[in-house]
């Protein structure tokens, strides 16, 4: 049985959580990121989905991996087919304890990897038993009788492995065949390189040789975002990682290219719902913060 939409970005548990979505009127949702791992099985609907300087239109069954900090939304078609998804969240703590010498459960995830791909296209079989084992894994989640904790756990990673096993072997991408969406997929790849310098509408477009109204307009139409709102949010993410490795804000904020640090503060304060200092206290405790704000 689906659940209720449940809009919250941040994690409450410290292992994981499993939700099951089916939504027939649900507003976009804003371009965002996490502190930890995602696996979204998309299941029906109508969504592009753009993950850093990548978009993907999905078809039913395509999986979704999506790495810490990577700033990614999904783009929903209003209609009367109900969009339905299986959203995983793994803590990253949690998931590398279970890593062994010779299997690293993180390595769908890394993007340093060359063969690296944010979408997996499953064969009918593989989708099967992926599917099966998540729709386990939401039964088993929050069991309370004997040892329901340890099937979960046990269900996970047999998904994981599963996850890792087909993500060796496919293809790397499948993106959208969009005509803009090269040129976007550049502006993106751009801003991702230099956050830190100084940034505009003006000096990107100049930069590609191109209208700033037509690049904001395709920017706008792919990404769901503007090129500004684009660039604070990845400036943000930036100093997130930052704040939480142990460098201060008033550090922090001048390697990430805010020009001075009451912007920073505001941005940050409006964006995560806690000020950089408070972030910064609480990131150096066992807790993380939004679990000590809660």
């Amino acid at each position: 049985m689906p659940q209720t939409f449940d809009p919250r970005q941040h994690m409450l548990a410290q292992s994981f959580e499993i939700f099951h979505y089916c939504d027939s009127n649900l507003d976009n949702v804003e371009l965002h990121h996490h502190d930890f791992f995602e696996i979204y099985l998309f299941l029906n609907g109508n969504v592009d989905y753009s993950i850093e300087s990548r978009i993907y239109h999905l078809l039913p069954g395509d999986m979704l991996l999506i790495s810490p900090l990577e700033l990614h939304q999904p783009r929903i078609t209003q209609e009367s087919t109900p969009y339905e998804r299986i959203v995983l969240w793994i803590n990253k703590t949690f998931l590398l304890q279970f890593s062994s010498p010779q299997t690293s459960l993180t390595s769908c995830f890394d993007s340093n990897n060359p063969q690296h791909t944010n979408l997996l296209r499953f064969t009918p079989s593989q989708r099967e038993v992926v599917k099966g084992l998540m729709l386990q894994l939401i039964n088993e989640t929050g069991n309370k009788s004997y040892g329901g904790d340890l099937v979960s756990v046990s269900i996970l990673m047999q998904l994981l492995v599963e996850i890792n096993r087909v993500a060796q072997t496919t293809p790397p991408r499948h993106e959208e065949n969009d005509k803009a969406a090269v040129l976007v997929q550049n502006v993106l790849e751009y801003i991702n390189e230099h956050y830190h310098e100084e940034l505009s509408l003006d000096s990107i477009a100049n930069k590609f040789f191109i209208s700033k109204y037509h690049l904001s307009h395709e920017f706008n139409r792919l990404v769901g975002t503007s090129v500004y709102r684009y660039i604070v949010q990845k400036r943000l993410v930036i100093a997130k990682q930052m704040l939480a490795d142990g460098i201060p804000p008033t550090n922090a904020y001048q390697h990430c290219g805010f020009k001075d640090y009451a912007n920073f503060f505001r941005a940050f304060k409006t964006t995560y719902r806690i000020n950089p200092k408070r972030f910064f206290e609480l990131s150096q405790g066992e807790l993380n913060p939004w679990q000590r704000e809660l």
